[in-house]
Parts: structure tokens; sequence; C-alpha cells
């Protein structure tokens, strides 16, 4: 079974930067071909929202909001990602979701979810 784990949380004032870690486990004979892998942040009280994705290994996109200030890259390992935050605002606490999206040996699309990681943007 495919799971996330996620690492690199933590409290940063204004204007810092934190790394978040994705790395997928049990893929070996699970995953047929990757879709897409990324990040995605819930403010408090709000919805889930897309921060960051990769897809089909190459194409990377961001949010408006962090469109200069973040980065998402693949790691050294095979399926995991890399979120760099810069330039950390308030407005980007909240808790940080890996998500994986990938066809399995039936051809059928599969997505997970990490268990999440704090970021809290504080003075």
């Amino acid at each position: 079974q495919v799971q996330l784990l996620e690492s690199g949380g933590g409290f940063v004032q204004p204007g810092g930067s934190l790394s978040l870690s994705c790395a997928a486990s049990g893929t070996s004979g699970s995953v047929f071909s990757t879709t897409a892998m990324g990040w995605y942040h819930q403010a408090p009280g709000k919805d889930r929202e897309l921060v960051a994705v990769i897809v089909s290994r190459t194409i990377r996109k961001y949010a408006d909001s962090v469109e200069g200030r973040f980065t998402i890259s693949r790691g050294d390992a095979e399926n995991t990602i890399v979120l760099q935050m810069n330039a950390l605002k308030s407005e980007d606490t909240g808790v940080y979701y890996c998500n994986f999206k990938y066809y399995d040996n039936g051809r059928e699309l599969v997505e997970v979810w990490g268990q999440g990681t704090l970021v809290t943007v504080s003075s």
C-alpha cells in the first residue's frame, strides 16, 4: 500500500524559509505510472487548496499566491518531492498536505494523501 511520509514543517518568522519533503513508500509493484505529486495548503477555517504540483514528472504549476516564493522539485529518490518555501507570510500558516496521484497496475487512478505537516508563520 502506498503511503506518504511528510517532514519539514515548523515555526518561522515572516520573511523566513522552510523546506517540506514528501516521500512515497510502498510504490514498488503498486505504481504503473505517476501522474502528479504536489502540496496542498489548508489554512485555519478554510478549504484545502493547491500550492504547487509536478505533473507528468516535469511540468511544474504553482498557485498565484506562492509564485516566485515557493519552488517545488523532485527529490533524489524516486517519488519524492521537496517544497522550498521562501519569503513566508502569515497567510502561509496552516497544514500542508502531500498528494500523490498515480495509475496502479490495473490502470486505475489512485490518489493518496499524507497526514499533513503544520507550518506556522508568526512574529
